[in-house]
């Protein structure tokens, strides 16, 4: 592996990044491959949790996120992130702050998102309830990546099929090597 990687997860809320990355996170296990995952919303819980979840408050989270994948890149640890990074200033910023950077677009449809829901947070965003004012793709446009080093399209392949497409491209790039 190329020390001091950031794999960088974006998409809706579930277009299965997290999914994906937890079965990298595996992948990585059985290699002897370092990493650190950082999940956008337990990390939230911990060092954004003052925040909202306005534009304003989702970009600082993910700047918060990037200067943590900054200080585990530093050793010699691949990071990977998985957050919503709803625009294309938060994934500059991470990109201009992590030397080595990867970004993976999970592309899915809203009407695939909105179908694997188990929490309900899309029928509460559009019902507009408290707490959901300010949602990806109801009420908050989500930029779609302009240059993603991979695309996944999780409403058109299976889980399995974006992990392996992932692994390659990662393997193809000098991310990992094993």
């Amino acid at each position: 592996m190329n020390n001091g990687w950031s794999v960088w997860f974006t998409g809706l809320h579930g277009a299965g990044k997290t999914t994906i990355a937890t079965n990298l996170s595996d992948i990585l296990k059985r290699n002897c491959v370092p990493f650190v995952l950082l999940d956008g919303d337990e990390i939230r819980k911990i060092i954004s949790s003052e925040l909202d979840y306005s534009l304003e408050g989702r970009n600082e989270h993910m700047r918060r996120i990037a200067d943590l994948c900054r200080i585990i890149s530093k050793d010699d640890v691949l990071s990977i992130a998985c957050v919503a990074s709803p625009t294309e200033g938060s994934r500059d910023y991470a990109k201009k702050r992590l030397k080595k950077f990867f970004l993976v677009y999970v592309k899915c449809s809203l009407k695939t998102c909105e179908e694997r829901d188990v929490k309900g947070h899309y029928k509460k965003a559009r019902n507009r309830e408290e707490g959901f004012e300010d949602f990806l793709g109801v009420s908050l446009k989500y930029e779609e990546p302009k240059n993603p080093d991979l695309v996944l399209n999780t409403d058109k392949e299976s889980i399995a099929e974006s992990v392996n497409k992932l692994v390659e491209k990662l393997k193809e790039s000098g991310v990992i090597n094993f």
